[in-house]
């Protein structure tokens, strides 16, 4: 059942991806990313990518030549540019396509190794990573308890889990909204409301607090900027009568080692 799931889920995802009209036939695209989207097709969305690898890199990855387990790796763009840095990235996603996926890292001009494999079934060995980071790809976490126990178990006993660009919320029910609006403009869209997986799709403050009590989990929050527009989307919601927006906060766990 869990395969075929995983079989419907890439299909589904694959189809809406390629709609989207994500990936290129150029290197020069992959290598621009988060910075500039040559196509032009999801500019928006690399702009807030761009500004949270900003503050990744500049807030949270403070030492070098760390070892960089970079889940949810999708076109490695990620993985490229920690290797710029001279970090030692691998990049794992359970997607492998040649212009979303993995396969995509044979754009870039360093070697990445890439991984085919699920969130809660690493093929690595225990306290291998100096850091995780969950690429704009937790949410796709269909239990969040299970899929950070497997991440602490490859990291160092000092090592930090980080989640980025998934949606935060204050509440539950306003994570519940969106999901819905989201799936029905799937099925509105593109004719499925792609669910296979049974993902969780968002995160809200009392699951961070229940996350930090069950797994002994210190999280430490980081708030980047994403400009003016960014910061009156609460407000405008608030006129129209609308839920409240999701927050992209970048998330830095720590687990306690004893």
């Amino acid at each position: 059942m869990l395969a075929e799931a995983r079989r419907q889920f890439l299909d589904d995802y694959g189809r809406i991806r390629s709609a989207e009209g994500r990936g290129s036939d150029e290197s020069d695209y992959y290598r621009a990313l988060p910075f500039a989207d040559i196509t032009g097709k999801n500019s928006d969305q690399w702009r807030i990518r761009a500004r949270t690898f900003q503050h990744f890199v500049r807030r949270v990855v403070t030492r070098e030549r760390l070892k960089i387990l970079d889940l949810g790796a999708g076109n490695c763009w990620l993985s490229n540019r920690l290797t710029e840095l001279h970090h030692q990235p691998v990049a794992v996603d359970i997607f492998s396509d040649q212009r979303d996926g993995l396969r995509a890292a044979r754009h870039y001009p360093g070697k990445i190794p890439v991984v085919e494999a699920d969130f809660d079934r690493l093929p690595f060995d225990d306290s291998h990573f100096d850091l995780i980071v969950f690429n704009a790809s937790f949410h796709y976490s269909s239990d969040y308890a299970r899929t950070l126990a497997e991440a602490r178990r490859c990291l160092r006993p000092e090592g930090q889990v980080v989640i980025l660009d998934s949606p935060i919320y204050k509440l539950s029910q306003h994570g519940e909204q969106m999901r819905v609006e989201r799936q029905t403009f799937f099925e509105r869209q593109h004719g499925f409301r792609s669910e296979a997986l049974r993902s969780i799709e968002y995160l809200d403050e009392p699951m961070l607090d229940e996350l930090a009590r069950d797994l002994r989990l210190t999280w430490r929050i980081h708030k980047p900027w994403y400009g003016p527009g960014w910061m009156l989307r609460p407000w405008k919601a608030r006129l129209a009568g609308r839920r409240p927006p999701s927050r992209f906060w970048i998330l830095e766990g720590s687990f306690q080692t004893r």
